[in-house]
């Protein structure tokens, strides 16, 4: 029986040799799968957000870095939480296992409400010394900012041993930091009377937390609305002030321990950095300058910012630490 050969078969058997022709003498690396584009690895550092159980606090932190690389610890400031840190930690997490924590009152940190938990600074160190045992961190730099400052230091002066340097933004340690701008608060800490907390409650509304906090000393065109935003948000939430206000009247506890920390600069001489805004309302250029009265090796660099100086110079201050570090971790 013979076989017949339409114009459509012939052209089909023609097609399918051609393409096996092709298909021979092309290298394996033009196959469909190689030719596509490789996705790109990210290079920035991912953060991650994490959880720690510390007594009865709930402590929220950011954290990233290689697991194996020197600690760097960030405690934030008033009125605000770690997302503070938000642009530094890129910076910093390609050579340290960076960590910022929030404190009991600010952020995402759950604690009891007032009259169940004791809002004050010394134990605002106690829970943060016991984030510290928790995670198991040994050895760390410490990032202190505004309230972050007497905590920190209450966790140096408890634990030299375990500060590898300290890196002040705007921390103040000395009296000849303070403007001549805390009348209300410094009233309050003589005479804590009802009228007394009340005149201080202006400082948490969100006109001053823009406008007196972060406004002053930054450029208006790289100053994000996101920091200022979400402070005011946290600060709105029911019981936040209040909590606000009894910190504000314990922060005198921290001026009465400012000749301790001095005696530990002094006794322990860690490697100091003082990145300091100079256009902050709160705490003046002098107050990054006396630290080379109790430690004449320390770094000091006046920024054209104000207080929240990472909003408008996180760039300039990340490069400065990777500076500094890199020569103290190294000795």
């Amino acid at each position: 029986m013979s076989t017949f050969e339409t114009p459509a078969s012939r052209r089909s058997a023609l097609g399918a040799l051609v393409v096996g022709a092709l298909g021979a003498s092309l290298p394996a690396s033009t196959s469909a799968s190689a030719t596509q584009p490789k996705p790109q690895e990210n290079s920035l550092p991912q953060v991650q957000y994490k959880r720690q159980q510390v007594g009865e606090v709930d402590v929220f932190y950011r954290e990233a870095g290689p697991a194996d690389a020197p600690v760097l610890l960030l405690l934030h400031g008033f009125p605000s939480a770690s997302h503070m840190f938000r642009d530094l930690i890129p910076h910093l997490a390609g050579r340290y296992r960076v960590i910022a924590p929030d404190m009991p009152g600010f952020g995402q940190t759950k604690a009891p409400p007032r009259g169940q938990f004791e809002y004050g600074f010394d134990n605002l160190a106690k829970v943060m010394d016991g984030f510290v045992d928790a995670i198991g961190l040994e050895r760390y730099a410490l990032y202190i900012f505004d309230y972050g400052a007497p905590v920190g230091l209450r966790l140096a002066m408890s634990r030299p041993e375990r500060v590898s340097a300290i890196i002040s933004q705007n921390g103040n340690a000395y009296l000849e930091g303070f403007s001549d701008e805390w009348g209300a608060w410094q009233t309050y800490w003589r005479d804590p009377s009802s009228a007394n907390r009340e005149a201080c409650r202006a400082s948490l509304s969100a006109e001053t937390i823009e406008g007196w906090h972060y406004a002053p000393g930054s450029d208006p065109a790289l100053l994000s609305p996101d920091g200022y935003e979400l402070d005011i948000a946290y600060m709105a939430r029911p019981g936040a002030e209040e909590i606000q206000l009894d910190l504000i009247l314990d922060y005198r506890s921290n001026v009465a321990l400012y000749p301790d920390f001095q005696a530990y600069f002094r006794a322990c001489r860690p490697p100091l950095l003082a990145v300091w805004g100079r256009h902050d309302r709160a705490f003046v250029p002098a107050g990054a300058q006396a630290y080379q009265r109790d430690l004449p090796n320390a770094e000091i660099h006046l920024l054209d910012a104000g207080h929240f100086a990472l909003e408008t110079r996180h760039g300039e201050i990340g490069s400065y630490i990777q500076d500094f570090l890199g020569r103290q971790l190294t000795r």
